[in-house]
């Protein structure tokens, strides 16, 4: 199966204060991250993360990755420093990339787009970046944790939270 995520932000205590995540502090939130994401992630799964992983001060990256189940895919955030990029435990890291899953041409990238490729052809912009905060568009989905409930989600699960949230799928 494969997964989608964004935002983690491993060890960066500006997501408790900014997103007003509910947690004491960052070894509690990162503890309750690690633990949702393999309740769902089985080892044979890939997950594609959209950027902002982990902070420059949050550890040992590669540990962090081995912790976490599942191949382990990384669009590049804005904020994540070269000893994320260049860890490893990475399958592969890119900033964009586009393939096919479910019959749905899928476009990644940490940034939401306003256009992307194949709009017209009814293609899916994947994203993070904005905390759950932008206003929804048809075929635009936040995956970040803050949308989520701080966990990766299937394309399946993203497009029928679409649907409850719009009555509709937005064009889908």
């Amino acid at each position: 199966m494969i997964f989608f995520t964004a935002d983690t932000h491993f060890g960066d205590p500006r997501v408790l204060r900014i997103d007003r995540r509910p947690f004491p502090h960052m070894a509690a939130h990162d503890a309750s991250l690690i633990e949702n994401w393999n309740a769902v992630v089985g080892q044979n799964d890939d997950v594609w993360h959209l950027g902002d992983f982990m902070s420059v001060k949050g550890g040992d990256c590669a540990a962090l990755l081995r912790r976490l189940a599942g191949r382990k895919h990384l669009i590049v955030g804005n904020n994540d420093p070269a000893t994320t990029t260049a860890s490893e435990g990475w399958a592969s890291v890119q900033h964009y990339v586009e393939f096919r899953e479910g019959g749905h041409h899928l476009i990644l990238c940490h940034y939401a787009f306003r256009t992307w490729n194949q709009m017209g052809k009814g293609s899916i912009n994947l994203h993070g970046h904005s905390h759950g905060r932008l206003k929804p568009a048809p075929r635009q989905f936040d995956v970040g944790v803050d949308a989520h409930g701080l966990k990766p989600v299937s394309l399946a699960e993203i497009l029928v939270s679409k649907k409850r949230t719009n009555g509709s799928t937005g064009g889908i």
